[in-house]
């Protein structure tokens, strides 16, 4: 518990970085965010699976509301090894630059291809996904168009015997599609975590995450922590 809390305390000290632009305005470079999710899932069988998640997303050393969201997904299993699945999701997201501030209504689709497998105690998995995102009630003549992205994510778990909290973490990589914007290499995203399966009442998550802009004038770095619950529903048999 002391490791933890000193952790919190060096992410806290290290967190709301801001510099001073040439174009007059402040621009934060470090950040310490926290992500708190909620999941109901709902398994039609051992290979169709159906997703409910609300999650909320706090930024600016955690004080203020990023964003939130609702989405519903479907995933399916192809074989032991072979998985893919799609997502929707309604999104309201706080824009705090230019003259028009505010929260933004916008909806994202995404459409996912993985392959997993295992390997003595080790679990491996990766997943390609391509995700397209809108705002509402802004047109492509307003100079809304599609934010486009895919993302690229390898993950490993260890199965430690005897032990409950076994350890995961993954690395992804994201590649921006724009027109009228910068486009390439702009995000990589580090992950560890773990969680904890309590029987009838759900799964509990922790993770800590590193996030970093790429390619960017002045790129953004933050520290997240990350707080997942999870509760299954099984058809029952007849």
């Amino acid at each position: 518990m002391k490791q933890i809390k000193y952790i919190m305390i060096l992410l806290f000290a290290f967190s709301c970085v801001e510099i001073f632009a040439q174009d007059g305005e402040w621009v934060t470079i470090r950040d310490f965010e926290t992500w708190n999710s909620f999941n109901l899932k709902y398994k039609l069988n051992k290979n169709w699976k159906l997703g409910l998640e609300q999650q909320f997303r706090f930024n600016d050393n955690s004080s203020a509301l990023d964003r939130y969201f609702t989405e519903l997904s479907v995933s399916h299993s192809f074989s032991k090894y072979i998985f893919g699945g799609v997502g929707f999701r309604y999104l309201r997201q706080n824009d705090t630059k230019g003259d028009v501030q505010g929260f933004e209504n916008h909806l994202r689709f995404n459409f996912d291809f993985g392959v997993k497998h295992s390997l003595n105690r080790f679990d491996f998995k990766y997943r390609l996904r391509f995700q397209t995102k809108n705002e509402l009630g802004i047109s492509k003549d307003e100079g809304d168009y599609s934010n486009n992205h895919i993302r690229l994510k390898a993950g490993v778990g260890y199965n430690i015997k005897k032990w409950k909290l076994d350890p995961e973490g993954s690395v992804e990589i994201f590649r921006h599609y724009e027109k009228g914007e910068q486009n390439g290499f702009n995000n990589i995203r580090f992950t560890f975590g773990t969680k904890y399966n309590l029987k009838k009442i759900g799964v509990f998550g922790l993770f800590y995450r590193f996030e970093k802009e790429l390619n960017a004038q002045y790129p953004l770095s933050s520290h997240i922590i990350g707080f997942k619950y999870t509760y299954t529903l099984k058809k029952k048999k007849k």
